[in-house]
């Protein structure tokens, strides 16, 4: 297994409306990446933020060099924030890149497990709310559902076999991501974490117990109608031999 002194991490992060608790968030990333030889966490603001988050983190930025603050006025979805992170973040040289949400719906102590399985050798290891150990917290039924029907029907018509096809933790190493974005990320909703997992099918993947604390907001009608077409989209790209 690689010594965990030798890899260097890039850790993707949107932030919007975070500024009560984005200088406590950071700093608990950064602490669970402390055996990593070297480490940088890239917080992409855009104009979704209507609060004091980037001010607040440009302010932490001059104390803690392993934060980068990125201002993108350009993004116009959340899916733009996570793409324009995700190209900085190859930008960077780092051997492996993290993906997390801000405002701990993602536990940041659960980072490690993370780094443990990706010394064994795998390309990317994906967060499960639905596998053994793992657990949905604090969430509405309907969410839960969506969730959880969602794999079961991706899992059905794509032919994958991850127990949680929507979950955005993640760790991918540099060479798996570009091929993920080479494949393309079309949808413009939060089924593009499940459009990345689609694109992995030949690569090394393994899943890690988390326990996600659900936001208060739920999947709109707009987000469910973005999954269903590119749901089918994949699914006629499975039938051409093209996924």
């Amino acid at each position: 297994m690689r010594n965990l002194n030798d890899i260097s991490l890039a850790i993707v992060c949107p932030m919007a409306n975070e500024a009560e608790s984005a200088r406590r968030f950071v700093d608990s990333v950064l602490a669970n990446c402390a055996d990593l030889g070297a480490r940088k966490l890239l917080a992409i603001v855009d104009q979704a933020s209507t609060d004091d988050t980037r001010k607040v983190l440009e302010a932490h930025a001059a104390a803690a060099p392993d934060l980068t603050v990125i201002w993108a006025p350009e993004n116009r979805t959340v899916v733009d924030a996570y793409v324009r992170g995700y190209r900085e973040a190859v930008q960077t040289g780092a051997d492996w890149i993290l993906e997390i949400d801000a405002g701990f719906s993602h536990q940041p102590s659960e980072i490690p497990s993370f780094l443990e399985k990706m010394r064994q050798g795998y390309d990317c290891v994906f967060g499960s709310r639905f596998c053994e150990g793992g657990a949905f917290v604090d969430r509405s039924f309907a969410r839960y559902w969506i969730s959880f029907g969602g794999t079961l029907v991706t899992n059905l018509l794509l032919g994958t076999k991850l127990t949680d096809m929507t979950s955005g933790f993640q760790l991918f190493t540099r060479e798996a991501l570009e091929i993920i974005l080479r494949r393309g990320i079309r949808s413009r909703g939060p089924f593009f974490q499940t459009e990345m997992k689609a694109h992995c099918g030949d690569l090394n993947v393994v899943e890690v117990p988390i326990h996600y604390h659900a936001p208060t907001h739920d999947v709109g009608s707009a987000a469910l109608a973005d999954a269903c077409v590119n749901l089918w989209r994949l699914f006629r790209a499975r039938l051409a031999g093209s996924l």
